[in-house]
């Protein structure tokens, strides 16, 4: 059991190096030891900072974000606005156009048909005398043929020109 309980002088010597230990440790080891924790420290504490920094400049990004596509949104919609008006001016303007061309042709067909139709009944006028000419030719032929009748005829168109 000697083994196991430990005598008076080396609970002493146990006690002198410990002491010394602790001494040297003190002097030499605590001092760097600490200063690593405390920049360990000082080092957790900047990532943490910076990592908050970075979450708050992220949430203004977003903000700026939204802001810039609500912005986009509303000239996209001023563009889309602006662009069908434009498109309606354009279509009102052509059926402008083609409403004043279709009134310019009509008017014009209507004045071809009018000067063809007085030309034709020219013509239709021209052909009837022509043709009446033709018969009263050959109705008088035919009956001044004989001399009596040719004397009738002037003696009746003589009276007939005294009463008009």
């Amino acid at each position: 059991m000697e083994l196991v309980t430990p005598q008076l002088g080396l609970i002493f010597w146990q006690l002198v190096f410990f002491g010394i230990l602790l001494f040297l440790l003190a002097k030499l080891a605590w001092k760097p030891i600490l200063s690593s924790l405390s920049e360990r420290e000082h080092q957790i504490q900047s990532a943490l900072d910076l990592a908050e920094k970075t979450r708050a400049d992220m949430a203004k990004l977003q903000a700026d974000n939204q802001q810039l596509l609500a912005e986009a949104r509303a000239e996209r919609d001023s563009i889309l606005k602006a662009a069908k008006e434009s498109a309606d001016r354009i279509i009102a303007e052509s059926k402008d156009k083609a409403t004043v061309e279709g009134k310019r042709i009509i008017e014009d067909a209507r004045e071809t048909i009018s000067n063809e139709r007085a030309a034709l009944v020219a013509q239709m006028k021209k052909e009837v005398v022509t043709i009446s000419l033709e018969i009263a030719e050959k109705v008088l032929r035919k009956e001044l043929s004989d001399k009596s009748a040719q004397e009738q005829l002037v003696a009746d168109l003589a009276k007939e020109a005294r009463l008009n």
